[in-house]
C-alpha cells in the first residue's frame, strides 16, 4: 500500500489540473472535508489539499496545451533526469522536462507508450503527500492500459517494480505492483489492469458496452461508506463513471468523475480477517 515513508517508484505526490480550482476546491471539499492552502505568491495558483492541516493533494490550474481536467499520480525518483532518459528509450515521451519547482524538488511530466500519463517526483524541501491510507486520502494506484504486459515492462525499467498477475472475478488478470524487492498484496502499492472496454466491465452508463478504452492512471481514495460517498459526489455536480460494485476481497468500489471530468476512484477496503 502507499505510505508517506517513500522509496524509488513509490507513488508520492498527486495533484488535479482544473479549469477552475474554486470549483473544484468546493467539490472535493464537500466530497471529502478537503480544505485548501495556497502554496504561496510565486506559484501560479498552485495548493494544497489538506485533511487535519497536512496535505494530502494538490490542486493547479491547467498550464498545459490541450490538457483536460484530470488527476495526476508523481512517483518518486531519485534523479528526475535519469529517468526521463530512461522513459525516452522506453517508448515513453516527454510533456515536461525536468524542472526545479525552487526548493521544492524536481519534477518532469511524461506519457508511457500506452498514451497514460504520468510525472516524477524528485524530493527536495517537499518529500510527498503528508496522509495517505487514511479516510479520504489516497489508499491506491491504477493503471488501466491497453496492452497491460507492455506497461509492466515500461515501468520496470523505469523504476524496476515488482509485478505479480492475479486472477479476479469480474476482472480477470490483474497485475500487483511493488516498489522493488517487495511481492505480493501487502507490499502492492497499485496495480495494472485492462482498460475497461477491453475487459467489458462497462463505461458507466449501465448498458455494459464498456466503451471506455482510455488508457490513464487512477488514484483511489479510501472512503468509510462508498454509497454515501457517490451520492454526495453526484449532489455536488460530479458523475457516477461505473457504479458501486463489491469486489471479493478488496473491498466496495466506485469510479466518479468531477465537475470537470477527472476521473478518481473510492474504495471501502473490506475488513481483513483476524
Amino acid at each position: 500500500m502507499p505510505s508517506t515513508e517513500f522509496v524509488t517508484g513509490s507513488p508520492n505526490w498527486l495533484d488535479l489540473g482544473s479549469p477552475d480550482t474554486a470549483a473544484s476546491a468546493g467539490f472535493y471539499g464537500r466530497v471529502f472535508g478537503w480544505d485548501v492552502q495556497a502554496a504561496g505568491p510565486d506559484t501560479g495558483g498552485y495548493a494544497f489539499f489538506q485533511k487535519d492541516g497536512k496535505d494530502v493533494a494538490a490542486l493547479g490550474p491547467l498550464t498545459e496545451e490541450g490538457a483536460s481536467p484530470a488527476w495526476t499520480v508523481y512517483f518518486q525518483t531519485p534523479d528526475a533526469d535519469a529517468t526521463v532518459k530512461a522513459a525516452e528509450q522506453a517508448g515513453g515521451a516527454v510533456r515536461v522536462p525536468p524542472t526545479d519547482v525552487m526548493d521544492a524538488g524536481r519534477l518532469a511530466c511524461l506519457t508511457d507508450p500506452g498514451g497514460a500519463e504520468f510525472a516524477l517526483w524528485q524530493p527536495g524541501a517537499v518529500k510527498g503527500l503528508e496522509r495517505v491510507r487514511e479516510p479520504d486520502t489516497l489508499l491506491w494506484v491504477e493503471l488501466h492500459t491497453a496492452d497491460p504486459a507492455a506497461a509492466g515492462a515500461f515501468y520496470r525499467a523505469l523504476f524496476g517494480w515488482g509485478t505479480e498477475a492475479r486472477e479476479f472475478s469480474g476482472v480477470g488478470t490483474y497485475t500487483l505492483l511493488s516498489t522493488a524487492g517487495g511481492t505480493g498484496a501487502e507490499s502492492a502499492f497499485g496495480g495494472i489492469a485492462p482498460a475497461l472496454g477491453e475487459r467489458g466491465a462497462g463505461d458507466g452508463d449501465g448498458d455494459g458496452n464498456g466503451a471506455d478504452r482510455t488508457s490513464r492512471w487512477i488514484p483511489y481514495f479510501l472512503v468509510v461508506d462508498t454509497d454515501a460517498t457517490v451520492a454526495t459526489a453526484q449532489e455536488s455536480g460530479g458523475t457516477v463513471v461505473a457504479p458501486a460494485n463489491d469486489v471479493a476481497d478488496v473491498g466496495r468500489i466506485a469510479w466518479l468523475a468531477d465537475p470537470f471530468g477527472a476521473v478518481f476512484g473510492v474504495l471501502k477496503p473490506q475488513p481483513r480477517a483476524a
